[in-house]
C-alpha cells in the first residue's frame, strides 16, 4: 500500500496521512482488466458515431465500480473517495473515458449528505444496482456561466409541487440519465440579501415530468452534453433535497469531490500519454537509433512524468482531507488545476513524440488529445481556479 507521510499541520489539527504508491491495487487491477475489454477501436467507433458507450457503463455498473461510494446499507461498497480516485485514474490510463458516467460518483454525495431518509431509501439502492442512473447535473446557464449565484431558472412552489421555468446548458448525459440533480432559484435574485441564498436543489425523475426539452450539443469530443429547457415543468414538492434556499451550500460539498475526481482522470490521461510516448520512443528508430535516445524527445517525456507525480500528490492530499472531513477547497482546486495542466502538457508532448502518426486515429493519441483539452475549461476553468487561489489562499483582492 506504500509508505505513510504526514501532511503539514492545519488549523483543524494534524491532517490525515497521505498514502504514497499505488492505492487500492486490487481495484486498479480489476478496472484494468475490465477496460481491456473495451480497446481503442471501441472508443474510436463511439467517437466517430457520437454514440454513448452504454456497454462500457453497463460493465462498470455490473462490476460495482459506479457504486463504490454508496454505503453498503443502500447496496454500494461504502468505500472512501480514494477508491473512486483509483477507479477513474485507471479508466483513463487504459485509454477509456470515465466522463460517460463519472458524475454519479460526485452527484450522489448531495443526496447522501443532505437528502431525507426516505429519499435515500427510494433512490440509492436503484442507483447502486444500475436500475437508476444519476448522471445529469443541471447547474450552468447560458447567461451566467461559472457565476452560479446569478442563475435565473426558477422553481416556484404551488401546493404540493414546484413549477420550474428556465434553461440549463452543458448538462452532460441528460439523454442517458433517469435522474437529474437540478439547482434552481426558489427566491428571486432581487429579493435575497446574500447572493448565495435562495437557491435550492431538486432530484428530478426525468421520465415522470412534462415540460422538459433536451437538446444535444455537438462538441469537439463525444461528450453527450445537452441544453435543457424547462417550460412549466411540475415536480413533486418532495423532490427538494434538504432545506429550501440552502442549495448553493449543498452543491459546494459536491464540487470538492468533483475537482478531486476530475483531477484523478487527468492523472490517468497523463499516465496514458507518458506510457504511449515512452513505448513509442523506445521502438521508433530514425537515423539508425531509437528516437528516445535523443534528448529533444526524452526530456519532454521526463518532464511530463515529474509534473504528473507532483500533481498526483496533490490529488492524494485532497482526497485524504476529504475523507477525513477536513476543509479541502484549496487542495481540491489545486489538484484539478495541476492535474489538468499535466495532462494537457503530456498530450502535446505525446503528439510531438509520435509526429505525424499522432494524427492517425488508430493510435488513439488524437482522441485523447481532444479529451484532455476539456479539463482546462470544465467543469471549471483554469482561470476561475487561479482566481480562487488568489483570493481565498493568498488573500489578494477579489478579481470578479
Amino acid at each position: 500500500m506504500g509508505n505513510l507521510i504526514d501532511s503539514a499541520m492545519r488549523d483543524a489539527g494534524a491532517a490525515p496521512s497521505i498514502m504514497l504508491g499505488e492505492s487500492y491495487p486490487e481495484i486498479r487491477q480489476g478496472v484494468r482488466s475490465l477496460c481491456a475489454e473495451f480497446p481503442g477501436e471501441y472508443w474510436r467507433v463511439k467517437d466517430r458515431e457520437r454514440d454513448y458507450p452504454a456497454e462500457f457503463v453497463a460493465a462498470l455498473t455490473e462490476a460495482g465500480y459506479l457504486a463504490a461510494l454508496i454505503p453498503e446499507t443502500y447496496g454500494g461498497s461504502g468505500l472512501p473517495i480514494g477508491a473512486a480516485v483509483a477507479i477513474l485514474e485507471e479508466i483513463h490510463r487504459s485509454g477509456c473515458n470515465g466522463a460517460a458516467c463519472h458524475a454519479q460518483m460526485y452527484i450522489m454525495g448531495t443526496v447522501l449528505r443532505h437528502g431525507s431518509t426516505e429519499q435515500k431509501q427510494r433512490y440509492l439502492p436503484g442507483i447502486a444496482s444500475g436500475e437508476l442512473r444519476l448522471q445529469a447535473f443541471g447547474v450552468t446557464e447560458p447567461n451566467t456561466g461559472s457565476d452560479t449565484t446569478q442563475l435565473r431558472t426558477m422553481a416556484v412552489r404551488d401546493g404540493d409541487t414546484y413549477v420550474v421555468n428556465g434553461q440549463k446548458i452543458w448538462t452532460s448525459r441528460a439523454e442517458y440519465s433517469d435522474l437529474l440533480l437540478l439547482l434552481a432559484r426558489t427566491t428571486a435574485l432581487e429579493e435575497v440579501k446574500s447572493r448565495r441564498h435562495g437557491l435550492s436543489v431538486f432530484l428530478v425523475d426525468m421520465h415522470k415530468v412534462t415540460g422538459l426539452e433536451i437538446r444535444p450539443i455537438k462538441t469537439m469530443i463525444n461528450h453527450a452534453t445537452t441544453e435543457l429547457f424547462f417550460s412549466d415543468m411540475r415536480i413533486p414538492a418532495d423532490s427538494l433535497i434538504g432545506e429550501e434556499g440552502e442549495g448553493f451550500s449543498y452543491i459546494l460539498d459536491g464540487m470538492n469531490a468533483e475537482r478531486i475526481l476530475i483531477g484523478s482522470e487527468s492523472i490517468g490521461d497523463t499516465r496514458f500519454f507518458i506510457d504511449r510516448a515512452t513505448e513509442y520512443a523506445k521502438e521508433r528508430e530514425v537515423f539508425g537509433r531509437p528516437i528516445g535516445q535523443n534528448q529533444g524527445v526524452q526530456f519532454p517525456i521526463a518532464r511530463s512524468h515529474a509534473a504528473m507525480e507532483a500533481a498526483h500528490l496533490m490529488v492524494c492530499k485532497a482526497a485524504a482531507l476529504f475523507e477525513a472531513g477536513v476543509s479541502c477547497g484549496p487542495e481540491a482546486n489545486m489538484a484539478k488545476l495541476l492535474a489538468g495542466d499535466a495532462a494537457w502538457d503530456a498530450a502535446d508532448m505525446c503528439m510531438q513524440t509520435f509526429g505525424g502518426f499522432g494524427f492517425a486515429e488508430e493510435y488513439d493519441i488524437e482522441r485523447k488529445f481532444r479529451e484532455s483539452r476539456l479539463y482546462q475549461i470544465a467543469p471549471i476553468s483554469t482561470n476561475m481556479i487561479l482566481a480562487y487561489i488568489g483570493q481565498h489562499v493568498l488573500g489578494l483582492p477579489r478579481s470578479y
